[in-house]
């Protein structure tokens, strides 16, 4: 029933490890990134655009999982065709001055990174 909650086997109550868990995965971050800088709520299609290499499958799961933490809202419309919109939650909202840090931390750093990296691989390969 609970199959995404996110339980550490180590330390079950560990607000670093639990929500971090969920935050840092693959896709939530692209996914509240877009949604925050959107102007008005997104439909699944949109965001899905806005984020090519994002499958429909990990766009839903990624979607619920953000959901279920209240850091975005999914708000259904009894339309035809029916309507489906996202949006970032306040909780969410509060949450992105990290995230757009952490961004820009990663792009500072993005080529330093880069040639260490290859620099690392090609010592490894070269022993």
């Amino acid at each position: 029933m609970f199959r995404d909650i996110i339980i550490d086997s180590y330390d079950p109550h560990c607000p670093i490890r639990n929500v971090l868990a969920r935050i840092g995965e693959k896709w939530s971050m692209l996914v509240l990134y877009t949604l925050s800088n959107a102007s008005k709520p997104m439909r699944y299609s949109d965001i899905g655009e806005k984020i090519p290499d994002l499958s429909q499958k990990m766009l839903t799961v990624t979607l619920r999982n953000l959901e279920a933490d209240g850091l975005v809202v999914r708000t259904a419309y009894a339309e035809v065709p029916p309507r489906v919109e996202y949006s970032i939650t306040e909780r969410g909202i509060t949450l992105m001055p990290h995230i757009n840090s952490l961004i820009g931390w990663a792009l500072d750093n993005f080529s330093d990174i880069i040639k260490t990296r290859n620099k690392y691989y090609q010592s490894k390969n070269n022993s």
